[in-house]
């Protein structure tokens, strides 16, 4: 059947159920006096039934009960349909007591609950025949098992689009939390089947072979922990994105990705005091480098909180400043955004940005810091940590930036590894440039910044 048909078809049932709910709240209500319906009300109900229709029709469009696809109705679109069979009865009891002075006034809230039963009803069919349908048509093979760790908005969000998308072949049994007050309970209609320490026993209970890590704000040693549990036995380990990618709810099945470095050190260092120095970004031009990786988009995102008057998202990836930059036009559509493609190796290149933008704020984020990769290409690693370091910082120096943040890593104190190495070069740059330039350079596991030394709350 076609859109068109389908939306007539359940027009026509809706003019039905909410024409049957009034007519069955007249039973009901009589019925308790036991006695007939009178014929008096029941006539001028039938007498306005024309008017009804017509409005109940266009209230029902305007709040775009027909322009949803109900196989994925949730809370939301149920809280649409009371929205709009209560302007609907609304409606209908004007036109009624408008028409005649007798009609009995129960006779609304009971049409107005029943019609709702009926609505809604009727669209949660729709929703368990597609459950259904999905569940006809899986894959073959049994579907494979996946824990989840967290059962806060991030875990719930999850375990929806799983349920969503059965083509993967992954099926849920249920979630992991440390939060006391929800065990036993069920989140997007999982089980909460126990804390951390119960991962053993759970595993093996429900055959795990994948487990998902959605606790997006803790700490990076809780993180360590539990990709090690994971590990030693024998799991598969992946987790999700960031928490401010989580606010809007803008988490999807692509997003879950493996482990990564920069997870193990910890999320909770991915960041800066930005509320410290939100003088020093409202109202500025404010440039992040490698704005489009893990650290660099976490970074634009907080700094948009602080209005600057303008943000450089400058990188070398198109398809990481493309996203970033479309993600944030969405959050923030009256901020002034500039997408910038560039190499920091690139000293001719960079100097022409700063000299067309003149920023005044850098927060300096571009930097090779896989440290197996780094290992294995070192020479790639000095050319862009340490000399596209150099080229940044002097281009700051030259056109007058006020301030230069180089957004560091705990690889640089005593470095054992070469992408460590080579973040201690970039902090000895900033350094350097700290004892003679007007610009006010910051950065490192502890910095020198005109004379004074302090710990560097923004080392990453």
């Amino acid at each position: 059947m076609g859109a068109k048909w389908r939306r007539l078809l359940l027009m026509g049932l809706d003019v039905l159920a909410t024409v049957a709910a009034v007519l069955f709240a007249f039973l009901v209500r009589f019925a308790m006096e036991g006695t007939g319906v009178p014929l008096e009300p029941a006539i001028a109900f039938i007498g306005s039934l024309h008017y009804i229709i017509a409005v109940r029709l266009l209230i029902y469009n305007m709040m775009g009960l027909y322009s949803q696809v109900w196989g994925y109705a949730s809370v939301p679109e149920f809280l649409r349909i009371v929205a709009a069979v209560t302007a609907d009865t609304a409606a209908m009891a004007g036109i009624i007591l408008l028409r005649t002075d007798g009609f009995p006034r129960s006779i609304i809230p009971m049409a107005w609950l029943m019609s709702i039963g009926l609505l809604g009803g009727m669209r949660m069919a729709l929703r368990i025949r597609r459950e259904f349908y999905l569940a006809r048509h899986r894959l073959g093979e049994p579907p494979q098992p996946i824990l989840i760790i967290g059962a806060g908005d991030a875990g719930a969000i999850l375990a929806r689009e799983y349920a969503k998308h059965p083509e993967i072949n992954c099926s849920v049994v249920g979630f992991l939390d440390d939060d006391m007050s929800k065990q036993g309970l069920r989140v997007a209609g999982k089980p909460v089947l126990g804390t951390r320490s119960d991962l053993e026993r759970v595993v093996k209970e429900h055959s795990v072979t994948q487990l998902v890590i959605a606790m997006p704000s803790v700490k990076g040693r809780v993180i360590r922990d539990t990709v090690e549990q994971g590990r030693k036995l024998g799991l598969k380990v992946k987790t999700v994105p960031g928490i401010l990618e989580l606010v809007n709810g803008a988490v999807s099945l692509n997003q879950v990705r493996d482990v990564q470095i920069e997870d193990l050190l910890g999320r909770d260092e991915v960041k800066m005091d930005l509320e410290a120095v939100a003088a020093y970004l409202t109202g500025e031009v404010v440039l992040v480098t490698g704005a489009g990786g893990s650290i660099g988009s976490e970074l634009c995102r907080q700094v948009c909180r602080f209005s600057p008057k303008q943000l450089l998202l400058l990188g070398h990836g198109e398809n990481s400043i493309y996203e970033i930059d479309v993600e944030l036009r969405g959050k923030y559509p009256g901020l002034d955004l500039r997408p910038v493609i560039a190499d920091i190796q690139d000293a001719p290149r960079i100097r022409q940005v700063f000299e067309q933008y003149r920023p005044g704020v850098v927060l300096h984020a571009a930097a090779h810091k896989h440290v197996p990769l780094m290992e294995s290409n070192p020479t790639e690693a000095i050319k862009n940590n340490v000399f596209g370091t150099l080229n940044v910082a002097k281009a700051a120096d030259e056109f007058g930036a006020k301030r230069f943040v180089l957004i560091s890593s705990d690889k640089a104190v005593n470095p054992t590894s070469v992408m460590g190495a080579t973040k201690r070069a970039a902090e000895y740059i900033v350094q350097a440039f700290a004892r003679h330039s007007e610009t006010v350079f910051v950065g490192g596991s502890v910095w020198e910044c005109a004379g004074e030394s302090r710990q560097c709350d923004s080392a990453v």
